[in-house]
């Protein structure tokens, strides 16, 4: 199955520190490959008018409902999600990460991931600055992030 992250409404380049956020400069965010902060799949700056992820995934018949694995997929059996991150980028391409979003799994419907595994293509939309215009962080529920099938 393929998996399509489509995000939007990117926080910028640089968010200003303010009581409960550092601030940093040359933002930029992509999708963590399991279990290594710092290697993500295609990064796009936080000024990006749009930014959009696209990577292969396995769906594999489980007791309670299918398992969802891959090489961007964290997370045990039930508990999978995936981790957009945040970071900065020096000027020799490396990339910190200081912060995530946590996309979880469980949050689709049974019946869009059957459609899903059955197409063999799943997207989610989202937007990527929260309320203070900052990096999104923390688990993103529906309504905030749109799971379908395609």
């Amino acid at each position: 199955m393929r998996i399509r992250i489509e995000g939007s409404n990117l926080p910028g380049r640089n968010c200003a520190a303010d009581g409960t956020f550092p601030g940093y400069d040359n933002i930029h965010v992509g999708i963590q490959r399991r279990n290594q902060p710092n290697d993500v799949l295609d990064l796009y700056a936080g000024d990006s008018p749009v930014a959009v992820w696209t990577f292969d995934a396995a769906v594999v018949a489980a007791p309670f409902r299918p398992d969802i694995r891959g090489p961007f997929i964290q997370g045990a059996p039930g508990q999978r999600f995936i981790y957009l991150s945040w970071g900065t980028v020096d000027s020799e391409s490396t990339f910190v990460m200081f912060r995530r979003a946590k996309l979880v799994l469980a949050d689709i419907g049974a019946e869009i991931i059957a459609a899903a595994a059955q197409s063999g293509g799943l997207t989610a939309r989202l937007g990527l600055a929260d309320a203070r215009g900052h990096p999104a962080c923390a688990r993103i529920k529906p309504p905030a992030v749109e799971w379908s099938a395609r």
